[in-house]
């Protein structure tokens, strides 16, 4: 059987191909997770709460987590083929769900409050994620900054949102 080298590492493909669809799936699916609880309280509750000026419009949030998400999988696949580190493997699953975890807290529980604190740890999961997986292989971080700086412009909308409905 053929083998992908995109590493030191040699994994069979048929292993490396079924690794990367479950990384996929597992992105998506969290998204897909949030999206369920999400999508009703878009039309009601949330169109409803005062928002910041520098709220960029609502149809920017698909677009830019679908470009995320394939990164997001991209780099925990990239980890996992490494084989190196459960640790890493176990932070980069956290951090996914704290990230599939804030839509039901934001939007399913409606508190923007206790979705802040959410979010808080996602950041500070993200970011081990990204320490611990730099001294392994360095473009596998780098493949979740993008994620990270949406995730903490998303903390700082949901603070403002929380602060505009105490």
């Amino acid at each position: 059987m053929k083998r992908i080298h995109i590493s030191a590492v040699k994994v069979p493909a048929l292993r490396d191909m079924v690794g990367l669809v479950t990384f996929l799936a597992l992105c998506f699916g969290a998204s897909v997770l949030g999206g369920w609880v999400a999508a009703p309280a878009l039309r009601g509750w949330y169109a409803d709460l005062a928002k910041p000026d520098w709220m960029p419009p609502g149809w920017t949030f698909g677009p830019v987590w679908t470009l995320l998400y394939p990164l997001i999988a991209v780099s925990g696949w990239t980890i996992w083929r490494e084989g190196r580190s459960r640790l890493a493997v176990l932070l980069f699953l956290l951090q996914l769900a704290l990230n599939a975890a804030w839509p039901w807290v934001f939007f399913g529980l409606r508190r923007p409050d206790w979705a802040f604190f959410t979010i808080v740890a996602l950041v500070v999961a993200l970011a081990a994620t990204i320490v611990v997986f730099y001294r392994l292989r360095r473009r596998a971080a780098l493949l979740l900054v993008p994620y990270l700086a949406w995730v903490v412009f998303a903390a700082a909308l949901n603070l403002a949102i929380w602060r505009l409905n105490p």
